[in-house]
């Protein structure tokens, strides 16, 4: 039993190595036919875009469901 485990996890190993070889980034230097990037971003608008954005918009959306949770409740008498 011991031997059939260790044999499926260098299978395993292998083909995740053998993959993250093959989508190496290198890949990524070679430019495809109608490949246009835009200009890059700076700093600010990256943390912007990947920082700030995600956080606002969660407070809108757990601000809108508080109010509309308030809502509905009634009060007690």
């Amino acid at each position: 039993m011991v031997k059939k485990n260790a044999l499926r996890a260098g299978a395993v190993s292998a083909g995740t190595t053998l993959m993250l070889l093959m989508s190496s980034p290198a890949f990524a230097l070679t430019r495809d036919d109608g490949d246009d990037p835009g200009p890059g971003m700076s700093a600010a608008e990256t943390i912007g875009l990947f920082v700030v954005l995600p956080i606002v918009s969660f407070l809108v959306i757990a601000g809108l469901v508080m109010l509309g949770d308030k809502s509905r409740k009634q009060p007690q008498q």
